[in-house]
């Protein structure tokens, strides 16, 4: 390997697949420095695959014991934006298949935006069925934002192309004859609900985005309904747009 330029070497790193490759056991002879700095950066690079396979499998735990229990689609639920004051919250059902090969997923809100909008494109790519249900403000502030919340999980699972056949939710009971798990912190515990997670909240995002643009003055973009500061404060300056949870205190409080 030593009559192998640095660069050279770099080059046959980048096609090795499997950290058992015998050429490793080669190149650790290779004294050079830049050689065991590649070495070492490709030794990271295995290390974190493995780490997500790992988190993988530990979130498909549940999936997995209903598949072999006989369960064939299983579809996973969640949704984004109970807590903001303006906007919808918006649901996502996902069914995911058995050989689902995408990594990275977790719960949305550890997720940066850049790496939500690339697993979105996998998930889109790789799932068998995605839904979604939307409440608006309106409809929340009827219905009640625990209501409004399964109403729109139950729209997501109805705008499915794939009958499910058990349901797993992020901490609710829905109203279906269909068979159903509730979990607590589901989406760090299923790699389903995860992803629905994750859809759900580039859905909602996306929406906020829209109205930034027909009230700019709100910066909806930046803090996509919730009660920050700056929010709050145009909120009183120019009170409450059309999109405002009007039964939600800090708007209720306005409009008397």
């Amino acid at each position: 390997m030593k009559s192998k330029t640095i660069r050279e070497i770099k080059a046959l790193l980048d096609t090795i697949t499997s950290p058992d490759d015998p050429i490793f056991t080669e190149l650790f002879n290779d004294s050079r420095k830049g050689v065991q700095s590649l070495l070492i950066k490709k030794q990271a690079e295995f290390q974190y695959i493995k780490d997500l396979q790992e988190n993988k499998n530990r979130m498909l735990q549940y999936e997995k014991t209903a598949w072999s229990q006989g369960f064939q689609s299983i579809a996973g639920i969640d949704e984004v934006g109970r807590g903001p004051l303006a906007g919808p919250v918006v649901a996502c059902a996902v069914i995911l298949p058995q050989d689902f090969p995408v990594l990275g997923i977790k719960d949305s809100k550890k997720l940066s935006h850049q790496q939500r909008v690339q697993l979105v494109s996998e998930i889109e790519k790789y799932a068998l069925a995605i839904g979604y249900g939307i409440r608006r403000a309106e409809e929340i502030d009827r219905m009640n934002i625990l209501q409004a919340t399964k109403s729109a999980m139950l729209e997501a699972l109805s705008q499915l192309k794939i009958l499910p056949d058990l349901i797993l939710v992020d901490a609710e009971h829905l109203d279906t004859p269909i068979a159903q798990k509730s979990l607590i912190k589901g989406d760090d515990s299923s790699y389903s609900i995860a992803c629905a997670s994750i859809l759900a909240k580039e859905k909602r995002d996306d929406l906020m985005k829209t109205y930034a643009e027909i009230y700019p003055e709100f910066g909806f973009e930046k803090h996509a309904g919730y009660g920050t500061k700056t929010h709050l404060q145009v909120l009183k300056e120019y009170g409450p747009t059309p999109l405002h949870r009007k039964s939600f205190a800090p708007v209720k409080r306005l409009l008397k």
